[in-house]
């Protein structure tokens, strides 16, 4: 049988030094032991925080992709002169292409504008390109030891939680709200350590759903009664579905047709070249799988053609020998279907 809720019994704003303290005791016997813990480096922290923004710690370590960048892009130099090729290449499977070439715009303009030394003002971050609020007061507490407002999708709930607020946590005034709040109950002397235990406590005791309230280490401070019931969000946007149709070519070289992308959501990665429901028609489908991209539900199909039948060559349409596959970006799916569809062909 569930345990109940413990009790509450003050506010951590109005008990500030033993909310701390409870906080971080915690997280002293429990804290994650995470590489981008281990470092007061701001370059490597600035690599995680951008690698985990819209992607899981599970899929950043356990895949290998934040040591595989570090390698590849050691320093704000390596980064800041990498061409396009390399780096998406680097950050291929991650999604979101965009985080990777803002990051390489941080490292130039630290680069040219602070002769390359990261400045350890809040205000200066931010303005910074490709670097926000979260960013910005990640880098504040993380790199530099400064107190800073720094709020998550974990701490969000928290907050929710920890006030009883019902308002929606995606709404700009309750972002604010949450970012003074943290501010005001960070730790001045450890705010790393602070933050850090703020966001394990969202991914392990206050998560998402029913909360493990029994285990909570400050449950005495939160005045929420139905955990389970916060924190609320806004209406979710409609998942929208969309068809893609996609040939799968190879010439009397072996070589197979590619399209190199030119538009915002991919530029420059690859994938097979895309055509019309009714240029594909006649056509055998070889592949069919389906993915999600912000808010769309994408159903991919892959037809297998020839090059006699190629109908209108398109603008970046390129043929590339098999040895070069695993050196070129390839979107994710579009990996994923090559690779299903080699085995065969």
């Amino acid at each position: 049988m569930d345990r109940p809720k413990p009790r509450f019994k003050v506010s951590p704003l109005a008990a500030k030094t033993k909310f701390r303290k409870a906080l971080s005791d915690w997280f002293g016997q429990v804290g994650k032991d995470y590489p981008w813990r281990r470092t007061r480096e701001p370059y490597p922290i600035l690599v995680s925080e951008m690698m985990l923004q819209q992607t899981q710690i599970a899929t950043v370590l356990g895949k290998g992709y934040y040591t595989r960048f570090l390698e590849k892009f050691p320093d704000l130099e390596s980064l800041a002169s990498a061409d396009d090729e390399s780096l998406l290449k680097a950050w291929e499977g991650l999604g979101y292409y965009r985080r990777a070439r803002m990051l390489r715009e941080t490292a130039r303009a630290i680069l040219t504008n602070h002769d390359g030394k990261f400045p350890q003002d809040e205000r200066a971050l931010l303005d910074l390109p490709g670097i926000g609020p979260y960013t910005a007061a990640a880098l504040m507490a993380f790199a530099f030891g400064k107190p800073s407002g720094l709020v998550d999708g974990n701490v969000s709930r928290i907050f929710a939680r920890l006030m009883a607020d019902a308002s929606p946590i995606d709404e700009q005034a309750v972002i604010q709200k949450h970012r003074e709040w943290a501010l005001e109950l960070c730790d001045p002397i450890s705010p790393d350590i602070h933050h850090h235990a703020m966001m394990e406590l969202g991914q392990t005791i206050c998560r998402p759903g029913r909360p493990a309230c029994e285990w909570c280490p400050i449950s005495s401070y939160c005045e929420c009664q139905e955990p389970e019931k916060l924190p609320n969000k806004k209406p979710a946007v409609a998942i929208t579905g969309i068809d893609e149709y996609a040939i799968f070519c190879r010439d009397s070289a072996g070589r197979i047709l590619l399209h190199h992308e030119s538009g915002k959501r991919r530029n420059g990665l690859w994938k097979l070249p895309l055509r019309s429901s009714t240029e594909c028609l006649g056509l055998g489908k070889i592949y069919e799988a389906t993915y999600a991209i912000t808010r769309y539900r994408v159903s991919l199909k892959v037809y297998l053609s020839d090059p006699d039948h190629l109908f209108v060559a398109m603008l970046g349409d390129e043929w590339t020998d098999l040895d070069r596959l695993n050196e070129l970006p390839l979107a994710a799916p579009f990996r994923k279907a090559l690779n299903t569809i080699l085995c065969d062909f």
